[in-house]
């Protein structure tokens, strides 16, 4: 198995992760951080903006994952890397996005 499809596996599930908050958000009418906030990543962002970018998400994680390779759902170095990209960023984002929404310290007033 060759690292670099792998290493794409493991990107195009931290995108297939990094779209579900913006879909979710714009979906429900509600604001989120995007890389087009000012200041990027951290700025609000409206629904219909966040929709689309969850949408750009989902283009990207598919094509690096349908479209480098063969992904295998059966192999477990595939869904290995699959999964690890999805849980670094979701990691990643609960850290940074929780600083702006309360969820690093759900206890403090």
């Amino acid at each position: 198995m060759p690292v670099l499809q792998l290493l794409s596996y493991a990107f195009g599930g931290a995108f297939f992760a990094n779209a579900l908050p913006h879909i979710v958000s714009g979906m429900t009418g509600r604001p989120f951080q995007t890389p087009f906030a000012s200041p990027p990543g951290e700025g609000l962002s409206s629904a219909t903006l966040n929709v689309l970018w969850g949408f750009a998400n989902l283009v990207a994680g598919y094509l690096l994952v349908a479209r480098v390779g063969v992904f295998d759902a059966h192999h477990g170095a595939d869904i290995i890397a699959l999964g690890t990209g999805a849980l670094l960023i979701a990691l990643f984002s609960a850290r940074h996005f929780g600083r702006f929404n309360g969820g690093n310290h759900p206890h403090e007033p």
